[in-house]
């Protein structure tokens, strides 16, 4: 490598493919002279507190688009850069933060669901196994499509939406934790919206009738999904203790709404119940649905494979439809759904602190069930 004074004419002269000449007028101002072009470029040691951090080298340009004089101002400016400890081929700092990582950010900043978590981490962990480790920086829009594609076509539409919108998720979360990522990738998808679901109307004589042919705790089952319009988790872990017969109130503390819920019970669901807990006694569970033959000691499937019974979440459809047919006013209904009612105001309602005035309403759907049966 050697060390000139450059000239316009010197650097005519210069043979191509002769390596690199040093210029003796500007630290770190060098011509690189390839094959076929010759470059102005820019040499030095980044240092931080006396410290080496790395050798840098930058392309000004080609000697045949700009001057001597001008490549010399350039170097000036970058070498001034590097002298002040500055890196100016390095981009913006970015955390390069992994699909892993943000969300495992994602699940930390708000408490979740057990069972949304679960779905995330699937949803990671199974189908984005491949992309999981990587940067997301680095996840083009291309390959975003490729994936949804694939899920489309290997997993079907349900599976593919699913993944691709807890990716969307987890994408906005790194987005405001590293700003170099400028764009979700995900947005280049269309995702459908989940098709409404449809639920038939019930004959509520044949269906009280279909109930009495399961074993006696399906069929209570069954029977208090529709008599209390209930969540699936929330009534499947329900626990005996969480049953207060003094009170009359069933108590739901696994809420899609967070916090819990009493339930006023009617006087038929009451006397069902009380007798399920004292049949069920000798079981020794602490689940007021206990299953002997279950990992977790409880019923954890509600529908009936080779039965026309609805399911826990078209038996939630249907205790609103009948909450309306029994003159349940809108706001009630909602409430012992344990929804929360719409608007400023509707934060300021507190169903705990309803219970009295919500029992004639949940014995309204009751008696209306019962007026049924043959």
């Amino acid at each position: 490598m050697a060390v000139v004074n450059l000239t316009e004419a010197r650097i005519r002269e210069l043979e191509p493919g002769s390596g690199i000449w040093r210029d003796e007028q500007v630290k770190g101002l060098m011509v690189v002279c390839h094959a076929t072009t010759k470059t102005y470029a820019v040499q030095g040691d980044v240092r931080r507190n006396g410290r080496h951090v790395r050798t840098v080298r930058m392309k000004i340009d080609r000697v045949d688009r700009i001057g001597l004089r001008e490549a010399r101002n350039r170097a000036k400016a970058i070498m001034s850069q590097i002298q002040s400890g500055i890196d100016p081929t390095a981009g913006l700092e970015e955390t390069g933060i992994t699909i892993a990582k943000a969300l495992d950010v994602h699940l930390g900043e708000k408490p979740f669901r057990e069972a949304t978590t679960e779905s995330y981490r699937y949803h990671v962990d199974h189908y984005l196994a491949r992309y999981r480790n990587r940067a997301v920086a680095d996840l083009s829009r291309s390959e975003v499509r490729d994936i949804y594609e694939y899920l489309r076509t290997a997993k079907g539409q349900t599976t593919a939406t699913g993944v691709m919108r807890t990716l969307r998720a987890v994408i906005n979360t790194a987005m405001r934790l590293d700003e170099t990522i400028t764009a979700n990738p995900v947005s280049a998808i269309r995702i459908p919206m989940p098709k409404r679901r449809e639920v038939d109307a019930i004959d509520l004589a044949a269906w009280w009738t279909q109930t009495e042919t399961l074993s006696p705790i399906r069929r209570d089952l069954h029977r208090a999904f529709l008599l209390t319009g209930a969540r699936r988790s929330s009534l499947l872990q329900v626990r005996r203790d969480d049953l207060d017969f003094e009170k009359g109130v069933i108590v739901f503390k696994h809420m899609k709404t967070g916090g819990q819920m009493m339930f006023p019970m009617g006087t038929y669901l009451t006397a069902m119940l009380k007798a399920r807990l004292e049949t069920d006694a000798p079981l020794n569970s602490e689940w007021l649905w206990p299953s002997p033959t279950s990992e977790s000691g409880k019923v954890e499937e509600p529908k009936e494979p080779r039965k026309d019974l609805p399911s826990p979440h078209e038996y939630r459809h249907l205790a609103r439809t009948l909450f309306i047919a029994s003159g349940v006013p809108y706001a009630e209904g909602a409430l012992l759904l344990g929804q929360r009612l719409p608007g400023a105001s509707g934060g300021y309602v507190h169903a705990e602190h309803l219970v009295e005035h919500l029992r004639p309403h949940a014995q309204a759907l009751e008696t209306k069930v019962l007026a049924a049966r043959k």
